[in-house]
């Protein structure tokens, strides 16, 4: 049974209304309260194990109580639960609400991306590398590996958060750390690039005009904005459905870093013409990622919490 585990520090005067509405809900299971236990902030522990379809509602309930006010609500996976009740209940529960999206969960791992820490930077100076070398010896593999290194999709999906939320400082905390970002490996990237050109450590293919790797990247078309709508609407239902590996395929098909290092040598190599073509890659990857986002996630919302309504099962 998919359960999931609540610990909540409970103000005094409001443990007694609270213990009446979790032990009211079946979808509610082995609920313990500590009196008087709790020392800061000082309040009763309560615990409760709630069923993933009711655990959205049941959270909503509580931080409307304002329980997280005063006190606290952490959200756990129970993990494995052996349970008459709860057997019965995983035979009743609906198909549809089996595996719902907790999505105070889904919110705290989309924001947990919108901490730029400096390894943001360095993550993406080094993706930006690793792509420039894959565009000098036309190495797909390398390019694959720069998309992989770069954590830029974690900071589209925090934007696309915000825009959703209304909030706007995380919007713009977001839009900083990608310009920054982006800034900051293409600058490194094109002193690399220069360097390289300065001591002709260029393939030879490379200085021919043989770049079927850059050639790809930096022509925006049709199938680019294609390709960046389908990453995007992967992406936003992999996190919110923690599927990693479908994810980590949303990194390695949308051309936002190797378009940076492109810019960077292509402007090295005095191609003008490729590096605004790559510049015009990078930004209609990220503005289609962040629209896409931000539609998709209000869409997945909106359709399980009309599951969820739909499919309750009463008291």
């Amino acid at each position: 049974m998919d359960l999931v585990h609540l610990r909540l520090v409970s103000p005094p005067e409001l443990s007694d209304e609270l213990v009446d509405l979790l032990t009211a809900n079946r979808q509610v299971l082995n609920v313990v309260r500590y009196p008087a236990t709790v020392l800061n902030p000082a309040g009763d522990a309560l615990e409760c194990d709630v069923t993933r379809g009711a655990a959205n509602e049941v959270l909503r309930v509580l931080r409307e109580l304002e329980v997280d006010r005063d006190g606290s609500i952490a959200v756990d996976d129970a993990g494995t639960v052996f349970s008459g009740r709860a057997r019965r209940l995983e035979a009743e529960e609906r198909p549809a609400l089996l595996h719902a999206p907790l999505w105070s969960a889904v919110e705290a791992r989309i924001q947990e991306q919108g901490a730029y820490l400096p390894s943001f930077y360095l993550l993406l100076v080094i993706a930006g590398l690793i792509g420039s070398v894959g565009i000098l010896t036309n190495s797909q593999i390398l390019i694959v590996a720069a998309m992989v290194v770069g954590p830029e999709y974690g900071a589209i999906t925090s934007v696309a958060l915000g825009l959703d939320q209304r909030n706007w400082r995380r919007v713009r905390q977001g839009l900083l750390a990608l310009t920054l970002g982006f800034l900051l490996a293409i600058v490194v990237t094109l002193a690399f690039s220069l360097l390289v050109r300065g001591f002709h450590l260029q393939p030879r293919a490379f200085d021919l005009g043989l770049r079927p790797v850059s050639n790809l990247i930096n022509t925006p078309n049709f199938f680019s904005v294609v390709v960046a709508v389908l990453a995007g609407v992967v992406g936003i239902v992999s996190i919110t459905e923690a599927r990693g590996n479908a994810l980590l395929g949303v990194f390695i098909s949308v051309t936002t870093i190797p378009a940076a290092s492109d810019i960077a040598v292509s402007a090295a190599f005095g191609s003008w013409h490729e590096a605004w073509g790559s510049l015009l890659q990078l930004l209609m990857n990220v503005v289609v990622l962040v629209v896409v986002g931000l539609a998709v996630l209000r869409a997945v919302r909106r359709i399980w919490l009309r599951a969820e309504r739909v499919h309750r099962p009463g008291p």
